[in-house]
């Protein structure tokens, strides 16, 4: 059975690694997988007729 130490009374060293096995990080990105909303205009968007034909003239 382990002993408990409480964390005032630890050194430096072991509380960062105690804090350090308690964080945990994210697998993805949640800032990249913000979903953009269709309302807005966006100038970098592809129009459809550049889709179709590839040359945007009619």
């Amino acid at each position: 059975m382990k002993k408990i130490i409480s964390k005032a009374k630890l050194s430096k060293k072991a509380r960062k690694k105690l804090n350090a096995e308690k964080r945990t990080t994210w697998t993805f990105s949640p800032v990249t997988r913000r979903v953009e909303s269709k309302k807005i205009y966006n100038r970098k968007k592809i129009s459809r007729t550049d889709q179709e034909d590839g040359s945007g003239d009619f």
